[in-house]
């Protein structure tokens, strides 16, 4: 049986454009207003499984209420899939173009398919991966990125992370595309770095990335932000049943 219009539950995907002001926390903050906006109350609990980079685009879960926001932990531990652009010809201090960039001469020689196929086939299983130095993991009890934003360039621990996939879409030196299929915690911005290392032994760096899919579910089926009606109810939001069940098929 669907909640009362004024107090939904429920979950719903949202295709999140890669746009310098449209942080994840805005993208929930925009359903929270709309689901108010319909009558639900002003503390009605709205979050994510899993937040994107600002210049990300993609697939958000969104968790409206508390018989979804109980599934947060489920859902961000399942498996994921992002399509990527690795740019071999520069480095950033982020790890992605967010930072300032820094160009790399050209190679003797580009890295051939084959070269590129066999670097990415290594990154593949339990591969130890050291996060980004601007990233959220914590250091002596504050953020990283929090550090590094003082100028304190911590580098960070390597630590496990499974990585299912990477397929190649296209490469055409320096741009490198494709699609990974990985676990709770990868940095698909130290993998872009990494690809860089191993390739020509100059850090490479992310140039666009977009999650295609968390868990069973896919951003074809996501509603673009721009497309959001101005107020939102239950009929909006999938069922938490329907979710519940794939979302845990690849704990990690």
């Amino acid at each position: 049986m669907n909640q009362p219009a004024q107090n939904p539950v429920g979950i719903l995907l949202v295709d999140k454009p890669a746009d310098a002001r449209t942080s994840s926390a805005r993208v929930v903050a925009a359903v929270k207003r709309r689901l108010i906006a319909a009558g639900a109350p002003k503390r009605i609990k709205v979050g994510h499984a899993g937040t994107l980079d600002p210049l990300a685009s993609g697939l958000l879960v969104i968790l409206i209420g508390r018989g979804a926001t109980r599934l947060c932990a489920e859902l961000m531990s399942g498996e994921k899939e992002y399509e990527a652009r690795v740019d071999l010809s520069h480095a950033s201090a982020t790890d992605d173009y967010e930072g300032p960039l820094e160009s790399h001469p050209p190679p003797a020689s580009e890295p051939m398919r084959a070269d590129v196929d066999r670097v990415l086939a290594g990154l593949v299983g339990t591969i130890m991966q050291r996060p980004p130095a601007f990233s959220a993991m914590k250091v002596g009890g504050k953020r990283a990125y929090a550090e590094a934003r003082r100028g304190n360039m911590v580098e960070l621990a390597a630590r496990p992370v499974i990585v299912r996939s990477i397929d190649v879409l296209e490469y055409q030196y320096p741009m490198i595309d494709v699609r990974i299929r990985c676990g709770k915690g990868t940095y698909i911005r130290s993998m872009a770095r990494d690809i860089g290392l191993a390739l020509t032994g100059r850090a490479a760096c992310l140039a666009a990335l977009r999650r295609t899919a968390v868990g069973a579910h896919r951003v074809e089926t996501a509603v673009r932000l721009d497309a959001l009606p101005d107020q939102l109810i239950q009929p909006d939001l999938l069922p938490v049943p329907a979710l519940s069940a794939p979302a845990d098929q690849t704990p990690t």
